[in-house]
């Protein structure tokens, strides 16, 4: 038996004779070669891929009219971060493609490694190799003055170590067990307490809302759910009482229910990035057009408040435009978590796809005062190399899962050598 049947697979003859009929010998075409059977392109998921593009293009040029005026009132390039956020961006598509590229079981081998890189990194950045920022250890500075994240880098992490755990049974077609839902606790809590400790609430939110998540869709018992839902309000509450949150933290929280009480402090940022979203109407002031956007009236406005930039200037509709888009990349997320093959993958997926509704619904509902302020970037839109890296890189994962559904994985690791 040769080893494409051990697999379950077309025997090689009919297998590499249709391969040639679709363009795979010397004779077929540049494109039936790449879009062949067995080609690497016609197993990934281009709507997914497209809506990341778009997003890409529309975060470049919302970042390049949040900076210019600032840019050439300094004197310097306006340019300057159009060409930088261009950059991060080509570098997480090559990302993307080299984790595409690997078999999903591949990924899983290696998320040891990635967890524990991940959590020496936000080890490194409490030490002194870490740089403070607006109050904040959240950065390690490189040569060249480049910056590195390492918590953008964690959501990664715990989506992939909580996935590795809580499928230990899954695919078995077993319920995980409590031990198996402690393990992931236990492996997501250092990064969760790292993170707080930079300070960086917003990416500690993410990560808590990745962990509960996955944990949910898992499938524990709702007895075992309950249970954990009351632990985890005595969790809130000691915390509150062993003041882990910072006092200015605490008052994000509650400025945003009635901003206009603190227009002075935490409720000033709130109120004037509603204004500037309310003010673009219906299809905005145009691109670079935005009088409050160039008077800077909302700070980090290419990072942290970028949806006040589209509110702006390219108004409800361009608004619209970003949440649909970001809907379709949850969305086939979750499509892909729904069709993986098995738990591991079906987890992963829905860490990605629990990871981009949380920060996404975040940052968006703090500019229109639905959510409190926190430090959170728009996935795929916001200024930031770790974020563009990070987001990059799970998307390259929720392919690789894709391709492992449509048999392209086992095809190759199947392909039988010259001498079958």
């Amino acid at each position: 038996m040769s080893l494409r049947e051990g697999y379950g697979l077309a025997p090689r003859t009919r297998g590499y004779g249709t391969l040639r009929r679709s363009g795979s010998g010397s004779g077929g075409s540049l494109a039936a070669r790449a879009f062949g059977r067995e080609s690497f392109l016609r197993h990934l998921d281009w709507l997914l891929i497209a809506a990341v593009l778009a997003l890409c293009v529309l975060g470049s040029l919302l970042v390049w009219s949040a900076t210019k005026p600032g840019l050439i009132a300094s004197g310097a390039n306006p340019r300057t971060y159009l060409y930088k956020e261009v950059l991060w961006f080509s570098i997480g598509l090559v990302l993307m493609v080299a984790v595409a590229v690997l078999d999903i079981r591949q990924i899983r081998t290696w998320t040891p490694v990635v967890y524990v890189v991940a959590l020496l990194g936000l080890i490194a950045v409490l030490s002194p190799l870490g740089s403070v920022v607006n109050g904040a250890h959240a950065w390690i500075n490189l040569p060249g003055g480049f910056q590195i994240e390492p918590s953008e880098f964690a959501k990664l992490a715990e989506v992939l170590i909580c996935a590795l755990v809580l499928s230990r049974l899954g695919d078995h077609g077993k319920r995980p067990r409590l031990r198996e839902i402690a393990l992931a606790v236990v492996c997501a809590a250092p990064l969760i307490a790292l993170v707080v400790k930079e300070p960086a609430l917003g990416v500690a939110l993410v990560l808590l809302a990745i962990l509960i998540g996955m944990i949910v869709l898992s499938g524990l018992r709702l007895r075992w759910l309950a249970v954990l839902a009351v632990l985890g309000g005595v969790a809130g509450v000691l915390a509150l009482k062993a003041h882990v949150l910072k006092s200015y933290q605490l008052d994000r929280f509650t400025s945003f229910t009635n901003p206009s009480e603190n227009l002075a402090s935490t409720g000033y940022n709130a109120q004037q990035a509603k204004i500037a979203v309310g003010s673009g109407g219906l299809t905005g002031h145009g691109l670079f057009h935005g009088a409050l956007t160039a008077g800077n009236f909302v700070p980090s406005q290419s990072t942290d408040f970028i949806f006040t930039v589209a509110g702006e200037e390219l108004g409800f509709a361009g608004c619209i435009a970003i949440v649909v888009l970001l809907g379709v990349v949850i969305a086939r997320a979750l499509r892909i978590a729904a069709r993986a093959d098995d738990q591991f993958g079906t987890l992963v997926a829905s860490g990605i796809a629990i990871w981009f509704a949380f920060q996404a619904f975040v940052n968006i509902g703090m500019t229109i005062g639905l959510a409190p302020i926190t430090g959170l970037p728009l996935p795929c839109i916001s200024y930031g190399g770790s974020a563009a890296f990070a987001d990059m890189i799970a998307i390259g994962i929720l392919q690789s899962v894709h391709r492992k559904r449509t048999g392209l994985a086992a095809v190759w690791t199947a392909r039988p050598s010259r001498g079958d």
